[in-house]
């Protein structure tokens, strides 16, 4: 193991700042242009020695950084794509009918404030609420099932008709932005919509700050994919090298009943619904927390798969291993601790420095 000393807490603050941008920073699914940008600047603006930055057809940002060797190369992968709505129908009464971009469900969005934007990149606010929403007139409110067919988002615009809804500019096939409500306590938490996956991202800028504060680089040249499509199953498909020893995916670790994670370690992921991670990448993963006292826990997430999982199912050859913070409500509004940030940045930029 490498025994440098690396200062993870004093790149602490800069990690979370740069986080709670990019949270504020809208990135559904499909919709990438304003996050990544933002992350390209970020990256860029640290003046890493020899970070070459680049973009894929697809829009994803792709930063490869030569190490002191290049026999073995290596990929990190992390997403900035999040959950979101999109415009699929103009209701009669000028609400719009929406479809779901990722995973989510109607439950874990219902009464969400919304940003709606237009082709021409004008901006409403709205709600996600169900129809028929007032309690007071609604008898069966709390019985009805929460689905596409009967959910709708009211604009904050004098609207009762399609057609008065698409004199706003607005039209089918308009991203629906999900508020994230970001916010940082002073007992360590960080909540908001959207730490999948962007506390990952986090994790890569933090490692970056802190190798490069140390003055060091990576053991092997290494390419690092921010992807944009991993909440719809292909993101990590594309973008990476072909030639790849190793691939370190880092996204959530699911906190819940039955699970093994918290948002105060490191989550190791054993195994997920696309079956299991390398077992050697587990066992190096878990020999780095060992040495460097770095708090893991090893998990298994049966309704999970990653980007890690899309890089093998498109015939990548690299051996594959998954960390990330732990995350509580996953795909809800959600919260992970400064700990296991910092505690997974830690570990990832152990691993770039593994010989």
């Amino acid at each position: 193991m490498t025994a440098v000393s690396l200062n993870i807490d004093s790149q602490s603050t800069a990690t979370t700042a740069f986080l709670v941008g990019l949270l504020n920073t809208p990135s559904p699914t499909g919709y990438h242009v304003e996050a990544i940008a933002y992350t390209q600047a970020a990256f860029a603006d640290l003046s890493v020695p020899g970070l070459e930055l680049s973009l894929t057809k697809k829009g994803a940002l792709v930063a490869t950084w030569a190490g002191k060797s290049s026999d073995t190369p290596r990929g990190v992968t992390a997403h900035l794509d999040t959950l979101g709505l999109m415009v699929k129908e103009i209701k009669d009464n000028g609400r719009l009918k929406c479809t779901a971009l990722g995973g989510g469900h109607w439950n874990a969005v219902e009464f969400e404030g919304v940003t709606i934007r237009t082709y021409s990149d004008k901006r409403y606010r709205g709600t996600v609420v169900l129809q028929n929403t007032s309690q007071h007139v609604n008898g069966d409110f709390e019985k009805i099932e929460r689905k596409s067919d009967n959910m709708e988002v009211r604009i904050d615009a004098k609207t009762k008709s399609a057609d008065e809804t698409r004199a706003l500019g607005i039209e089918i096939g308009d991203f629906v932005f999900l508020d994230p409500r970001v916010e940082v306590t002073d007992t360590g938490f960080i909540r908001s919509r959207h730490l999948d996956d962007k506390a990952a991202v986090a994790n890569v800028y933090g490692a970056l700050l802190a190798l490069k504060d140390a003055g060091l680089q990576p053991a092997q040249t290494t390419t690092f994919l921010i992807a944009n499509y991993e909440e719809v199953g292909h993101g990590g498909s594309a973008g990476l090298p072909i030639v790849l020893d190793e691939l370190l995916t880092i996204d959530m670790g699911a906190v819940s009943e039955g699970q093994n994670s918290d948002e105060f370690s490191v989550s190791i992921c054993a195994k997920d619904s696309s079956g299991p991670y390398h077992f050697d990448m587990n066992t190096k993963l878990r020999r780095i927390g060992d040495a460097f006292n770095i708090p893991y826990r090893m998990d298994i997430y049966p309704h999970y798969s990653s980007d890690g999982s899309a890089y093998w199912l498109a015939g990548g050859d690299a051996r594959v291993g998954l960390i990330g913070p732990g995350i509580d409500a996953s795909h809800g509004y959600e919260r992970t601790h400064q700990e296991s940030l910092d505690h997974t940045t830690h570990m990832l930029a152990r691993y770039l420095l593994e010989e």
